[in-house]
């Protein structure tokens, strides 16, 4: 594996041409208030978002999880346990939406790592934030908010002004859309004039999938790693930690919802910068448990922190 295409690039932007496994429809993601997220582009051409950049981070995060702990190339990284007062498991920072900032880590009676970050990343009030001593935090316990970012709205954690931004951003659109408008019966063949509102009766549905021609796009901000100031080890294992999960989310992530079931129609495309060869997942896979280990003088011992939640 060689990241040395990487070292003075700017960004890495990533594409991948996706269409549904079966057929030719898919379903977008919704949002309560606006329903499928339809615009036009300068030229007129229909455009549809399939996947917002906060839903992709929860994916990209979810592909390095098995249920109880890192994936295992990942084994050895550094994130936040949450459990229980019995001590079983609830959650932890790699699948919580807002990572160290879920209320599950900062808002129980265990105040304990809420006081280890207020002592870490004191600054004085009228005092800038320090982003380069946010990054080592992160490195030391959440390595994983330092490529999804966090804002840590705690005022008692530097005024409440320590955030960071996304290094690895991603989302997909679809071009050149149609829509597919169909519907259908929930029937009830006992009752079928009953009361609705406590599910009896028929009761008729509409719905909109979509057909078009869809894009993953993934953009890694490698001058904001660089930024970190967290050196070259960390620096190589955050780049090749990035790519593990974009090559996992292409292999193994793809059903966004029950009728949104995709695949790779073509091979993941390296848009900048020229000539860079985007590592294997079996490559990644090999490498990483040694880039962890060089790296691993900056997380926390042991690698877990572990939080009690209770109201």
């Amino acid at each position: 594996m060689n990241l040395d295409a990487l070292t003075k690039e700017p960004r890495l932007l990533l594409e991948a041409k996706l269409k549904p496994i079966a057929g030719t429809r898919f379903q977008p993601t919704g949002f309560p208030d606006l329903g499928a997220a339809q615009y036009k582009l300068p030229d007129g051409a229909d455009m549809l978002l399939v996947e917002s950049a906060q839903s992709m981070a929860n994916r990209l995060e979810a592909v390095c999880w098995n249920g109880d702990d890192w994936v295992a190339p990942l084994k050895g990284l550094p994130c936040v346990v949450v459990t229980d007062k019995t001590g079983g498991v609830l959650t932890n920072s790699v699948l919580e939406a807002h990572r160290l900032n879920s209320p599950y880590i900062l808002e129980g009676k265990d105040k304990s790592f809420l006081e280890t970050l207020k002592k870490e990343l004191a600054v004085g009030d009228l005092a800038p934030v320090n982003l380069k001593l946010l990054s080592q935090t992160l490195l030391k316990y959440d390595v994983n908010s330092l490529l999804h970012g966090v804002f840590l709205a705690k005022s008692e954690i530097a005024g409440g002004r320590m955030r960071l931004p996304r290094a690895l951003t991603a989302f997909i659109e679809a071009k050149n859309i149609t829509v597919v408008a169909s519907g259908g019966v929930k029937n009830d063949s006992l009752n079928p004039s009953g009361d609705t509102g406590k599910g009896f009766g028929n009761v008729p549905f509409h719905r909109e999938e979509f057909c078009g021609e869809m894009t993953a796009y993934f953009t890694l901000d490698l001058a904001l790693i660089r930024g970190f100031g967290l050196g070259q080890a960390a620096e190589q294992l955050l780049i090749a930690l990035a790519i593990f999960k974009i090559r996992r989310f292409l292999r193994d992530g793809l059903r966004l919802r029950t009728a949104c079931d995709l695949e790779l129609e073509e091979e993941l495309q390296v848009k900048r910068p020229a000539g860079f060869k985007v590592p294997s997942l079996d490559d990644l896979e090999k490498e990483l448990p040694a880039l962890i280990k060089a790296a691993a003088s900056g997380f926390a011992k042991p690698e877990k922190t572990t939080v009690k939640f209770q109201e």
